[in-house]
């Protein structure tokens, strides 16, 4: 009977990025080490770098045993979802659909272009006058 793989999408892994919730990805397979960071002999540092990310370039650079692959399968608790897309769509609406707000900060921005001019003119009557003094 085959076993039940449990799916996750990369969002959901990249929630597990802390010491106490450390979940890394190594070749699609979705590992909850948590529980080995202090026992890791190359320190935690190593694996807490790849938190939440996929870790199989780091993994494989290290050149683990067949005994510490042995061991990572212990860790497996699912697979990333490669169908689940790995960032939101971004929904761009017309430029003929803008919102209210948009429109009323643009009018907003009309009406009061005065201040920062004024702003602009006080602080170059000050300046010259400051100058003259000297």
């Amino acid at each position: 009977m085959p076993t039940i793989t449990k799916l996750f999408s990369a969002v959901e892994v990249a929630q597990h990025n802390t010491r106490e919730d450390c979940w890394i990805v190594v070749d699609g397979k979705v590992y909850d080490v948590s529980s080995y960071l202090d026992e890791h002999p190359g320190g935690d540092d190593v694996i807490l770098e790849t938190t939440g990310k996929d870790a199989t370039e780091g993994f494989e650079d290290a050149g683990h045993s067949k005994d510490a692959r042995e061991l990572l399968e212990t860790f497996c608790i699912g697979e990333i979802d490669i169908s689940a897309p790995s960032i939101p769509e971004l929904v761009i609406s017309p430029k003929d659909q803008q919102t209210c707000s948009c429109k009323n900060l643009m009018d907003l921005t009309k009406q009061y272009w005065v201040v920062p001019v004024a702003v602009i003119g006080i602080s170059a009557v000050v300046g010259f006058l400051y100058l003259r003094k000297k």
